[in-house]
């Protein structure tokens, strides 16, 4: 009789695991990248695009565009393919023209078997720059979006800026919701700006509340530059953004970011100093704690896409991302940002 129960002790400890070997995951990743001025080679007369970098070249405009367009697509078809074997689900993306930059984007030679879709609005924004949202549709289904304006004013003059994108739609089988942002630069100074990227954060934490009404606890990624790194107070004052995963309570948003700012990760550098502006940030029930439950999406990994090759090797900007303009002309490099990226993981 004992040596029956062992056996059956025995075999159950065996089958469970083999079934705990033999799960299988699905990663998507999630990313954010500054495209650093994608703007089209032709003069736009409703809008002053003649002080776009590419406008300021006097000729061959065509083919930087094609070039600059090329090595776009072979970065972001890079992003995430080591643990996912293919470019992002979704990817958020700043500092574009308008929608046909993207069309163009994604139908060029790396990224037109991805089949991706586009989200994108014309924004008020002064430079006549914009955010955006492409995604793998075989993998994402968009619902719902709207944009939303900070309505940032100063002196009683209002800041023309670049809206707040929300999307919300299906991962695989998971509603979730992005937030795709771009919040006004420091130009005149980062305290004296401050205010401006406050009143921006405070905005999303408005866009979060609105989710709320119909889905009572989110699953919200936001991502973007942000103009400001994780420590800010637009993240720690407005947004109560946690760094460390046991103080993460229900509605929480946890920015896995500010641990990485604080070991020396930069996504961009601007006159000998690096800042880590790019960032991608969400709420309680993306964060995995530790226990194992991938029945849905949980954090696997988040990082920064700085690979070798999108690295200045020499000059001025030596160190820095492998920028696209300088000073009037066309560099050949990619971004003046790296990209960020967030892995999801799930138990099939």
């Amino acid at each position: 009789m004992k040596k029956n129960v062992i056996l059956t002790i025995l075999s159950f400890s065996l089958a469970f695991c083999y079934a705990q070997k033999s799960k299988t995951y699905k990663i998507r990743t999630i990313a954010f990248y500054n495209l650093e001025n994608l703007f089209d080679p032709y003069d736009d007369p409703n809008k002053d695009d003649e002080k776009s970098p590419i406008m300021e070249i006097k000729s061959d405009r065509e083919r930087v565009y094609q070039d600059k367009l090329n090595k776009l697509g072979e970065v972001i078809s890079q992003i995430g393919i080591e643990k996912t074997q293919t470019s992002p689900a979704i990817l958020g993306v700043s500092e574009i023209e308008n929608k046909k930059v993207l069309e163009d984007l994604v139908a060029s030679e790396k990224l037109k078997d991805k089949h991706y879709g586009i989200i994108h609005f014309d924004s008020p924004d002064k430079r006549g720059i914009d955010v955006a949202l492409l995604y793998q549709q075989k993998y994402f289904k968009p619902v719902h979006y709207e944009i939303f304006n900070p309505n940032i004013y100063y002196n009683n003059k209002k800041i023309y800026t670049r809206d707040i994108l929300l999307v919300s739609g299906y991962l695989d089988d998971e509603l979730i919701h992005v937030i795709v942002n771009h919040w006004p630069s420091r130009r005149g100074g980062a305290e004296k700006t401050n205010p401006s990227r406050e009143k921006a954060a405070y905005k999303v934490s408005q866009i979060i509340e609105k989710i709320k009404l119909n889905d009572h606890n989110p699953k919200v990624l936001i991502l973007g530059d942000f103009n400001d790194d994780p420590t800010n107070s637009s993240f720690k004052s407005v947004l109560k953004t946690k760094s460390k995963k046991k103080n993460v309570s229900e509605g929480d948003i946890y920015n896995p970011y500010e641990d990485m700012f604080r070991r020396g990760f930069s996504t961009l550098g601007y006159r000998g100093k690096f800042n880590l502006f790019d960032q991608i940030m969400f709420t309680s029930p993306i964060l995995n704690r530790g226990n194992k439950d991938f029945s849905n999406f949980k954090m696997y990994k988040s990082g920064v896409f700085n690979k070798t090759f999108l690295t200045q090797k020499t000059g001025k900007f030596k160190g820095y991302p492998f920028r696209s303009f300088s000073y009037g002309k066309y560099t050949g490099g990619y971004s003046d940002h790296y990209p960020v990226y967030l892995y999801l993981i799930k138990e099939n």
